[in-house]
């Protein structure tokens, strides 16, 4: 090997391993600061206390979240994925298989078990953003934009396979979705009125199916 190939493996091998290092930090960093955010809470909880723990620089933490509403949206979207992959949601291998379905019974009753899954994974949060301050109003407006497009994707995607009931338009269809499908339901369900997994997501496989299927194939009728 030349020594002109042997520097540019190096750089290579060098780059990849200073991108490694930022994708550990940031798991740390994330780690640190939601076992603190889930103690503390929001306001409590400071850039500081996150660098203390994670065993990081306060400047390594702003240079790569740049502020701590930030840092709770990252948080949240490494939550909400169950890791901190760039990667839509979309496109990840749990959705693919509800797109991928074609029993319209069976892709609605495992679209309920994705939301269930969700919800499972960022309850604590949810809880922590509703009793946090006006400052991160912009969080929580931002998650909700983001739950509801995803879930207007999902109607999209009813529609383009035909299975969307055509007696009401679709834009509603999708409203009544992400009203089914919203965090406090589920924790007024779950942790208020006490209700297991299981029937939260037989109640939900039921309510998407009538609300959004037509009639040609009908709302999935639920294991008892």
């Amino acid at each position: 090997m030349s020594e002109e190939a042997a520097h540019v493996v190096r750089r290579r091998y060098d780059g990849s391993r200073r991108r490694a290092a930022a994708g550990r930090a940031r798991l740390t960093v994330i780690d640190a600061y939601r076992g603190l955010l889930l103690r503390d809470g929001y306001e409590k909880t400071t850039i500081s206390d996150v660098a203390e723990r994670a065993g990081l620089s306060v400047e390594t933490i702003y240079k790569t979240f740049g502020s701590k509403k930030q840092l709770l949206k990252a948080l949240y979207d490494a939550t909400i994925a169950g890791d901190d992959e760039p990667v839509p949601i979309g496109s990840r291998p749990e959705m693919q298989r509800i797109f991928a379905e074609t029993d319209p019974t069976i892709k609605i009753a495992r679209y309920a078990d994705f939301v269930y899954t969700y919800h499972r994974r960022v309850g604590p949060l949810v809880s922590v953003l509703a009793q946090a301050s006006s400052e991160i109003a912009e969080i929580r407006a931002t998650i909700e934009t983001e739950r509801l497009t995803g879930v207007r994707a999902f109607v999209r995607h009813l529609d383009q396979a035909g299975l969307l009931r055509d007696d009401i338009p679709a834009h509603e269809a999708a409203d009544a979705a992400w009203a089914l499908t919203s965090p406090m339901t589920y924790a007024q369900l779950i942790q208020v009125r006490r209700w297991s997994g299981a029937s939260y997501r037989r109640w939900l496989s039921a309510l998407l199916g009538s609300s959004l299927l037509g009639s040609a194939t009908g709302p999935p009728t639920p294991e008892r």
